[in-house]
């Protein structure tokens, strides 16, 4: 964590160095004095940190590294937030500048007695830093790095002696792993097992690796464990010793004195002719694979390479050939866990009654990951069984347990390991999500935005700073440290989260390091400085804050009081200038505190599903605001001072209504000349109240998401022309003003909009327009209350779109047949048919739709039949009907297994009907 706030505040420091400097005057020097400094710490930082758990003066260093990193941004935002403040505050005239002058001039004072003290500190820092670079240059380093590589060994030995008795769920991926293994296949294959840290690959691929069939198929047999400290020399003589150890013959001393390629060379001789099979456990690179991958022989004897990593790039990159296959190792299944842990804290099948309901909201903690169940179930099975009062100190303390002084310190040391083996600038963006509560489906775009509103993205050239970011969350997804909870119909990441050993060892690093703090009714002990504070049912007096002077960010979660004006407003007085980010998600608002319009860094605001009705006018203020969220508010009009944000780029507006009132998309007025916050990415729900308004968003040339609401027909033309410009649009909302209002869509103006993956029309449609029908990139498209008629042919229209993966008509469709024609929707996964009121025969054909999974009919009240050719879709895995026909309805519910419509659904897995009954539905499964 030292590395990466170090990282960040480098960045800081070059920014203010080669903008301000004539506001830093004399205090140039000694700024770049900190930022040499911390500069030539920076590369050491990483391997120290790797190392600190091991070492307690290196625990001491780092924290004072982070100590004096952090009150330099502090500092440094004081700074800026001062000046601003000066220039913004000051009075007209000449004594306007008098009393900015002397107020600059004592802050000036004030902020290099700061710099100065910060300045000695780094010195003396640096000095320590010299001491410990000797110290790890030397022998003392390579002890250290081989006591850490020892550690991380002893943790991996465990899983190579288990009997496979003691073994829960491993039959059938040993199975499956074998028959990959044992095929008849002559090339070289490799297998790669890849997952999240404590799943097991390393154990299950030991049995295999010691199964008596597997060992008799091969001449040469190697065990090398890779691990993060690769060392190409170390490995490849270790493999050596292996092969020479299993015919009994000593190495060739001249081996101790070869060079890389000589290595490689002699590895290669010996191997060849030879069928071979080699296990790498614990892959972390790439670039590990690929220099082990060079000295494998491929002689067509049947050889095979078998590979574990968490890491899921690199099981794709060594699985590249036709043959190579890739197992995702899962989480155990709940019967599964349930037997593990009681044979592991009870050594039997059974749990004592008194004892199951504590001990299933154990077991639920470890989410199916076997190394937590066996470490968990090893603490409980030394408690007294009759203590029950035991047994629930270990649920509520379960952060205590994993956090290095419990005995699951052995999980701890290994999910570290992903954790230590990320880049600087990952880590705060992974160690920023202990804020949110357990089980807690996090918001991929709204988490995206916190992170670069805090810094911790690093800007490229030419590239978008969400793009960037993205980039983060796909590699903590690809490093297996975070879930996907869900997707959306086309697949794009919905909603991601942690697994609650994850998070608990985020929790306490980040406590450990005074990164978060989360306020809840049961806090008692706040640190020195909070920086980022999450609040989960907090209640007690703001006034008690006496910590809040270098917060950066306040996020509030569901609490049974929610936060009040009034506790807003004392919160914020006198206490965070510094924030950054300030999420109110939830709270009961009459207004918004005048205090938050004091917060000169303020990035994010969100007002979501807050009572706010109204946008003052020192909205204005917020000249750093990045992102304003006013969804769910009672906000239908905004500030002409909104124009002054002139660093704004996601302005989310309005919301959804009653589904079941199809006209309830709601948006909010802007002003005339919003075409001036060029740096827009995202603009939800604006509503298109005049030619003016359409014609503007032409200016936003940035946009990557627009929103617009209750177009009318007129404008049709004006918003097409507008949409040329925008030609790195990603997804469009068209909502029409009224329900009989037509949106006028089809002119000779045809935008590219070449990145368009997703669409949504609503409103009626003369016919679908033909720009639509040529979009190369678009993934979903979803026509509501168009009313299209029979004879405008429009599955024809939509099914040569060639990436089309979800597709929604819902009052769309006026004609009685649908007709899927062969050759069409060649990668639709998702299809629903909506309130399609004459419907009466859907046909399917054949070659049509070939990757559907999913198909949804809702309120097609004339269907009497199910769809003609549904055996067609032979991939379909979801069959749902809701609010059809009572004949339908009944057909499907009471299907004889003999008749040919059973035939025709025999295939899909699941078939459900759904009925709304009392306000709500009610879902039978066949």
């Amino acid at each position: 964590m030292a590395e990466s706030v170090v990282g960040i505040l480098i960045e800081q420091l070059s920014t203010l160095l080669s903008q301000e400097i004539t506001l830093l005057g004399g205090l140039k020097s000694d700024v770049q004095f900190i930022k040499d400094e911390l500069g030539s710490m920076k590369a050491f930082l990483r391997e120290a940190e790797a190392k600190e758990d091991n070492d307690s003066q290196l625990q001491e260093w780092l924290k004072q590294v982070r100590e004096v990193a952090y009150d330099t941004e502090d500092v440094l935002d004081d700074f800026t937030f001062r000046f601003a403040l000066g220039y913004m505050d000051g009075f007209c005239g000449k004594a306007g500048k008098i009393y900015n002058s002397i107020k600059n001039l004592k802050a000036r004072h004030q902020i290099s007695l700061k710099i100065k003290d910060i300045k000695a500190r780094v010195g003396e820092i640096s000095k320590r830093h010299r001491r410990f670079q000797s110290q790890y240059g030397t022998q003392e380093r390579g002890f250290s790095s081989s006591r850490q590589a020892n550690a991380d060994f002893d943790i991996r030995a465990q899983s190579l002696f288990i009997e496979e008795a003691q073994l829960v769920g491993i039959d059938k991926p040993k199975a499956e792993l074998i028959s990959k293994i044992l095929d008849d296949h002559s090339q070289l294959k490799v297998v790669s097992v890849v997952g999240m840290g404590g799943l097991g690959k390393t154990t299950l691929v030991k049995k295999v690796y010691d199964d008596v069939a597997v060992k008799k198929q091969f001449q040469s047999h190697a065990w090398i464990t890779v691990s993060q400290n690769f060392q190409f020399n170390d490995i490849i003589k270790n493999l050596i010793q292996q092969l020479y150890n299993e015919i009994r013959q000593p190495v060739p001393p001249q081996v101790e004195s070869m060079n890389d390629i000589m290595l490689s060379e002699f590895v290669k001789d010996f191997l060849q002719e030879k069928r071979y099979i080699l296990v790498l456990d614990d892959v972390w690179s790439i670039a590990a694979w690929e220099a082990i991958k060079c000295v494998l022989p491929d002689c067509n004897t049947a050889s095979r390479v078998v590979l574990t990593t968490r890491i899921a790039d690199v099981a794709s990159a060594s699985c590249l050939g036709s043959l190579n296959f890739i197992y995702k190792m899962e989480p155990l299944s709940d019967k599964e866990s349930w037997t593990l842990f009681c044979n592991r804290a009870f050594q039997s099948n059974d749990c004592p009654p008194y004892l199951k309901e504590v001990a299933k909201k154990i077991l639920k903690k470890c989410k199916g990951l076997p190394l937590a169940i066996v470490a968990i179930g090893g603490v409980l099975a030394l408690k007294d069984k009759e203590k029950t009062d035991e047994w629930e100190m270990i649920l509520h303390g379960f952060g205590g347990e994993a956090d290095g002084s419990g005995k699951l310190d052995r999980i701890k040391r290994v999910l570290l390991l992903s954790y230590n083996d990320l880049p600087h600038y990952l880590k705060s963006c992974l160690l920023y999500l202990s804020i949110y509560p357990e089980d807690y489906p996090i918001d991929v775009d709204d988490i995206l935005l916190k992170w670069i509103a805090l810094g911790f993205v690093e800007e490229e050239e030419g590239i978008t700073s969400t793009d960037i970011a993205m980039s983060y969350m796909k590699e903590l997804i690809n490093r297996s440290l975070i879930q996907v909870k869900s997707t959306l119909d086309d697949r794009s990441l919905d909603k991601c989260g942690l697994h609650d050993f994850v998070r608990e060892i985020l929790v306490s690093k980040s406590k450990e390091q005074s990164f978060t703090t989360v306020a809840t009714r049961y806090h008692t002990r706040w640190p020195e400085k909070v920086r980022h504070l999450a609040i989960h049912n907090f209640t007690d007096n703001p006034q008690e804050f006496i910590s809040l002077k270098c917060l950066r960010s306040v996020v509030t979660f569901g609490y049974e009081d929610p936060l009040t004006t009034t506790f807003v407003s004392k919160f914020l007085h006198g206490g965070p200038k510094l924030l950054k980010v300030l999420d109110l998600d939830g709270a009961e608002l009459d207004n918004i505190p005048k205090q938050v319009f004091k917060l000169f860094h303020l990035r994010y605001l969100s007002l979501n599903g807050t009572g706010v009705k109204i946008i003052p006018k020192s909205i204005g203020k917020l000249q750093n605001l990045e992102v304003i969220d006013l969804r769910r508010t009672n906000v239908t009009e905004l500030p002409v001072e909104i124009l002054k944000l002139r660093k704004l780029r996601s302005l989310w507006l309005g919301g959804w209504g009653d589904y079941s009132n199809e006209y309830a998309i709601w948006g909010c007025k802007c002003p005339l000349g919003i075409g001036k916050l060029i740096c827009l990415e995202n603009l939800t729900n604006i509503e298109a109240d005049s030619d003016k308004i359409v014609r503007e968003i032409g200016n936003l040339m940035q946009l990557r998401r627009l929103w617009i609401t209750k177009l009318r027909r007129e404008d049709g033309k004006e918003l097409l022309s507008s949409l040329l410009r925008l030609t790195y649009l990603q997804e469009l909302v068209i909502s029409c003003s009224k329900e009989d209002e037509i949106l006028d869509l089809q002119h000779s103006i045809s935008p590219k909009l070449e990145f368009l993956t997703r669409l949504i029309l609503k409103g009626r449609l003369g016919r679908v327009p033909q720009w639509a029908t040529s979009l190369q990139s678009l993934r979903t498209l979803r026509l509501l209350n168009s009313r299209l008629r029979e004879d405008e042919n429009v599955i024809g229209s939509l099914g040569h779109l060639p990436n089309l993966v979800s597709l929604t008509l819902y009052r769309a469709y006026e004609g009685e047949t649908l007709c899927f024609e062969v050759g069409g929707f060649q990668k639709l996964q998702h299809l629903e048919l909506v309130q399609l009121t004459r419907l009466k025969w859907v046909r399917v054909e054949e070659e049509s739709m070939p990757s559907l999974r999913i198909l949804r009919l809702g309120a097609c009240k004339l269907m009497q039949e199910l769809p003609s050719g549904i055996q067609n879709l032979t991939r379909l895995e979801s069959l749902g009907f809701y609010e059809m026909s009572n004949e339908l309805m009944h057909k499907v519910q009471n299907l004889d297994k003999r008749s040919e419509d059973y035939q025709t659904i025999s295939h899909i897995p699941q078939v459900f009907i759904g009925h709304w009954i009392d306000g709500q539905w009610e879902w039978t499964f066949l």
